[in-house]
């Protein structure tokens, strides 16, 4: 059965990668709320065409009021799930061709959020569509859901989780092969002073920050562990509000040491002129390496790629963080790296093409045995 969907999927090359163009030429940055559109017009926009193709496709689709839409293919409420993003970064300057264009050259597609997620997401589409088109029975139902929030705070999910089920397992396809099975925490701080302290304010940010490794080694906060490596402190920014300084930063935290104890331990070195303050925390995520979901998934990408699938952990953060019983798979390969959120972000065809065998084949195994 899998050759004869990833036959279908060859054949079905042209049509996806022509909807994927449509798709990001749509500028889907974050944008102000609007009746029906509480992330912005253009992702309103990028929502609503996404619906109206997998629609085109045969597919019964639901708008969630805006906040996200999936489409279902089999009835039952528990069912495989399959998120990715429609929103994207603002484009930034440096572009060699204009972000939205969906320039093509080479059979690689350069446009902001052709990796990161549109792409991916409508892989995953088209690969339920060709196991669809090639009769491919399922045991349980299999949903891709298309968010619209997860580059600014990820509320979409939690909106789609007041009215839906989360999966009973699934993955998100906005991270790297081989499947991960356990992502970092980060959680986001603020420290802030008056004025009147400004100056016990930038010695505290300048030794303990700015002069001083990312990993927390001077604060007493280098916690590691085999598993998921290093602390890793980023994305410092300086602001000052009325009569505040305030410095944010972020954390990447392994799975080995909780929150409360890294704030209690930052706090030993701040004196009493210093506030810290928590802006959100996502606790790590781990799956074990033997279970169901991800050997399947590791069986997957090995006999589509023939390469190692042996599992890994991530530093970076996804949908796995706020939708239970799903782990990051795919879609950028051993070597590929530097690509989203950058200008020029780009995407292969041959890469979109192996991302949907992967996804189909991974769908076929987690659904149905007897299909493969």
């Amino acid at each position: 059965m899998k050759d004869t969907v990833f036959k279908k999927i060859d054949e079905l090359k042209e049509q996806m990668i022509t909807d994927i163009i449509d798709i990001v030429k749509i500028d889907s940055v974050a944008g102000e709320a609007l009746q029906g559109m509480p992330f912005g017009k253009g992702i309103n926009d990028c929502l609503t065409e996404v619906l109206e193709i997998a629609y085109r496709l045969g597919f019964q689709i639901k708008n969630l009021d805006g906040y996200a839409g999936y489409v279902q293919l089999g009835e039952g409420s528990d069912y495989i799930g399959v998120i990715g993003h429609l929103d994207v970064v603002p484009a930034g300057e440096g572009w060699a061709n204009p972000p939205f264009s969906g320039y093509c050259k080479d059979e690689r597609i350069y446009s902001r959020g052709i990796l990161d997620n549109k792409g991916p997401i409508m892989s995953c589409l088209y690969a339920l569509y060709a196991c669809k088109q090639c009769g491919v029975k399922f045991n349980k139902p299999i949903r891709i859901i298309f968010g619209t929030n997860e580059e600014t705070g990820m509320k979409d999910v939690e909106y789609y989780l007041k009215y839906e089920k989360p999966p009973i397992m699934g993955w998100t396809p906005d991270c790297k092969y081989p499947v991960v099975y356990g992502e970092r925490g980060r959680a986001k701080f603020k420290v802030k002073a008056n004025k009147s302290d400004l100056n016990e304010f930038f010695s505290f940010v300048t030794k303990y920050f700015l002069q001083s490794k990312d990993n927390g080694e001077i604060l007493g906060i280098d916690f590691s562990d085999e598993e998921f490596g290093k602390m890793q402190m980023r994305g410092y920014e300086l602001s000052m509000e009325k009569d505040k300084c305030i410095f944010d930063f972020t954390l990447s935290y392994p799975a080995n040491v909780t929150i409360a104890k890294i704030i209690m331990q930052i706090k030993t070195k701040m004196s009493k002129n210093l506030a810290l303050e928590l802006i959100h925390n996502y606790e790590p995520v781990r799956f074990e390496k033997d279970c169901i979901m991800i050997r399947k998934l590791k069986e997957a990408y090995e006999e589509v790629t023939g390469f190692d699938g042996t599992p890994v952990t991530t530093t970076g953060g996804t949908y796995a963080k706020v939708m239970p019983n799903i782990i990051p798979f795919g879609p950028s390969f051993p070597g590929q790296k530097g690509i989203g959120h950058n200008p020029n972000e780009w995407m292969d065809t041959k890469d979109i093409v192996m991302n949907a065998k992967i996804y189909a084949l991974s769908l076929i195994k987690l659904a149905g045995e007897g299909n493969e």
